[in-house]
């Protein structure tokens, strides 16, 4: 199946979840909440609230923060995007439907979020749920490191 057509039939289905989630909970299905999905799932990067206001803004979209927040946090609930506390109050969001498990790092020179995945930390988790009995739903790890190697006085390379 070519990209687009993977991307058109990842487009239909969370919106497709998503409407089923409005209906269920009795909400508008409104144009501003479909832009916000089709916006979100049209990337493929971590973004916060002020990320994608300005790229709706500059979409020419007519919409506000507390839209932003309110619908965020209903994508959220119907398990479309997913949250990260990345310290320094630093939230982020990213697409969670068709999302492989992965683990971040986190510069905290410029706060540019790197994506990795190791199978060995899939060793720990599958030994850890055989070794407590319990069934793993979901688990978070992040390092925290600085662009700038060691003795290295070169500002980050991320920095905007």
């Amino acid at each position: 199946m070519p990209i687009n057509n993977d991307i058109e039939a990842t487009h239909l289905t969370v919106k497709k979840i998503f409407t089923d989630y409005l209906i269920k909970k009795q909400l508008r299905k409104t144009k501003e909440r479909f832009n916000i999905l089709h916006e979100i799932y049209s990337n493929h990067h971590h973004f916060d609230i002020s990320e994608l206001y300005q790229l709706m803004k500059n979409k020419k979209y007519r919409i506000s923060r507390a839209t932003l927040y309110n619908n965020l946090n209903m994508l959220i609930d119907a398990g479309l995007i997913i949250k990260h506390q990345f310290g320094k109050n630093l939230s982020q969001y990213e697409r969670a439907y068709k999302n492989k498990q992965h683990d971040h790092i986190i510069c905290s020179d410029c706060n540019k979020v790197f994506e990795f995945c190791d199978p060995r930390i899939m060793e720990i988790q599958n030994s850890t749920e055989k070794g407590f009995h319990l069934k793993v739903t979901h688990h978070s790890l992040i390092f925290y490191a600085k662009c700038q190697l060691l003795n290295n006085n070169t500002p980050c390379k991320y920095k905007i």
